[in-house]
């Protein structure tokens, strides 16, 4: 982390457009992008399947919003919010480089003490993880609600949400 005081907001959009519904993050975040602007700015990144390359940008912010699909057993589509303490950290054995998740990017930056706060995710539960490039159907339809939650989120920080 830098010496400095920590930037502002960021969000950042998880998963992997090439497995259905796992992309969801990504799909929020691109919508996000294109439909709002925001005073203060936020920064927006695509988090993708980026693993340990992400722990800087944990760091070095003040807020962080994640955007993801997150399966927590519920019916396909149904909204999902998690903050601070309720989003898993774990550090576990890999047998590649290439699994290394948000958990364990959390976990090093709670090892370091260096969480953000506020740290919060929001998604919906995902009803197909498999190779494909489109969201499911119930995903799809949940896709403007779980931005409009990330606006409200945004607003609730600080950020005037204008549409573009």
């Amino acid at each position: 982390m830098s010496s400095g005081a920590r930037a502002g907001t960021v969000v950042i959009g998880l998963g992997n457009p090439l497995m259905g519904d796992d992309g969801l993050g990504l799909a929020a975040l691109g919508l996000l992008q294109s439909r709002w602007t925001f005073d203060p700015p936020v920064r927006l990144v695509d988090g993708g399947t980026w693993g340990l390359t992400l722990l800087p940008t944990f760091e070095d912010a003040e807020r962080v919003l994640l955007l993801d699909a997150i399966n927590v057993g519920a019916a396909p589509g149904a909204p999902v919010w998690l903050a601070g303490a309720d989003l898993p950290r774990t550090l576990a054995l890999k047998v590649s480089p290439h699994q290394v998740d948000v958990r364990e990017v959390l976990a090093l930056a709670e090892l370091r003490g260096t969480v953000p706060d506020p740290l919060v995710a929001i998604g919906l539960q995902p009803a197909e993880i498999r190779m494909q490039t489109a969201l499911s159907a119930p995903v799809a339809a949940g896709l403007p609600g779980l931005v409009e939650q990330a606006v409200s989120q945004l607003e609730e920080w600080g950020h005037r949400a204008l549409p573009l």
